[in-house]
């Protein structure tokens, strides 16, 4: 296999972003045992931040092994000419442009999720069930994996098939087409993910008649919020950890509770965590976090565009004969340097739009129920309390707890 200068920088790209992350993580583990700052030293007792920091260097030892065997077969697939060896697979098979790129990206898919099955499995049946956070069933673990892997096959597979018809219909121009179609796949899920795929993995039921909906109605209606659906969702079933989220706009607008949260906070915390959602709401951080998602979707397939017919880039991964799927898998490895760029800006806006869902909640409710609900939480998902600022920088798309206290107590 002739290995091109793109080949040699990709191979590069993916050693020095898996060197960049390996570095935060060293960061972000070397402050496992920093002192707690005062606002939270009474998150833990010493029982509960020793058994804390054995979770968190559990995870850290954990993702060196699953990271590094990632990269080593990463690069290993592609020196020995992996996805050469994958393309005539496909081509003995189909050699119709929109059948060849399902079969190729289906095999590459499957392989990908049976090597990672035991890491998955070996994370949920160890390390959290070792912490008191696995309640999944061997079953249940599997039913979501099959499940999963139908719905990656029909969404996935649909949507790549009418990207690439959408090049054969439209030539240079396809990337606004599929530009649009991505874009009414966003606001459909959005619209409709709590309806349609939600129900594929849990039960939602609607919130019982009682003193907890009253409040959360209450609270909706003072601040002028319309909300007619409330939900609950049997969360439970796989993990002890909690949550809440809300979905949809106009008659299909919702909120979810995970039955962990009404266990684990009391009814003026819930209202101050809902409060805390509502506020995304009226800050009009969903719209917004959708139009950019977009532009910045539309500005990759732009750039895509621009690439695609270059043979290089299938080249640039070894598949000798050019291909629309092979350069799309050629171009996504070139172009994820810009990708991390991109996450970070996205990283830091949704901070900052954290902050601000909390200056609501404070604001239109309350900061004190808001403040023992983020340090319950904290506490019962045994969350790394003193993350590094680098780490915080790169990877946390939420402030860690420490700065939202410091914030909600302004």
């Amino acid at each position: 296999m002739e290995k091109t200068v793109l080949f040699y920088i990709i191979l590069a790209i993916l050693v020095v972003q898996y060197l960049v992350h390996q570095f935060l993580e060293y960061l972000n583990a070397k402050r496992f045992k920093s002192t707690l700052p005062p606002e939270l030293s009474d998150v833990f007792d010493e029982k509960e931040y020793q058994k804390s920091q054995e979770y968190k260097l559990a995870n850290y030892r954990f993702g060196l092994l699953s990271d590094g065997f990632s990269l080593i077969l990463t690069l290993c697939f592609l020196w020995f000419g992996g996805f050469e060896w994958i393309d005539q697979l496909t081509r003995s098979i189909s050699q119709n442009i929109i059948p060849m790129a399902l079969i190729f990206f289906g095999l590459i898919t499957f392989g990908s999720a049976i090597l990672g099955l035991p890491f998955s499995y070996y994370r949920t049946f160890v390390i959290e069930e070792k912490y008191g956070f696995n309640k999944t069933t061997k079953k249940l673990f599997f039913m979501d994996k099959i499940k999963g892997g139908i719905l990656t096959a029909i969404l996935g597979g649909g949507i790549l098939a009418l990207f690439i018809w959408f090049y054969q219909w439209t030539g240079p121009k396809f990337w606004i087409y599929t530009w649009i179609m991505v874009g009414v796949v966003i606001l459909f899920i959005n619209l409709f993910y709590s309806r349609l795929i939600v129900p594929m993995f849990n039960k939602q039921t609607p919130l019982n008649e009682g003193s907890l909906k009253n409040a959360i109605e209450g609270y909706a209606q003072k601040v002028g919020f319309e909300l007619k659906n409330i939900f609950v969702i049997d969360g439970s079933k796989r993990s002890t950890k909690a949550n809440a989220y809300f979905s949809g706009f106009g008659k299909e607008k919702r909120i979810t509770l995970f039955d962990t949260l009404i266990h684990d906070l009391d009814e003026e915390e819930i209202v101050a965590v809902l409060a805390h959602e509502v506020g995304h709401y009226k800050r009009n951080h969903i719209i917004f976090n959708l139009v950019l998602s977009l532009a910045v979707t539309g500005f990759t397939l732009y750039i895509l565009s621009l690439f695609i017919n270059h043979p290089e880039i299938s080249k640039a991964i070894g598949v000798t004969t050019p291909s629309f799927h092979a350069a799309l898998v050629g171009f996504a490895l070139l172009y994820s340097p810009i990708s991390e760029i991109t996450g970070l800006a996205m990283n830091y806006l949704s901070r900052k739009f954290e902050f601000q869902a909390d200056d609501y909640a404070k604001n239109t409710f309350s900061a004190t129920p808001l403040v023992t609900s983020l340090k319950k939480l904290s506490k019962n998902s045994l969350s790394n309390l003193t993350p590094h600022p680098a780490y915080v920088f790169v990877h946390y798309s939420h402030p860690p707890l420490v700065e939202r206290i410091r914030n909600l107590k302004a």
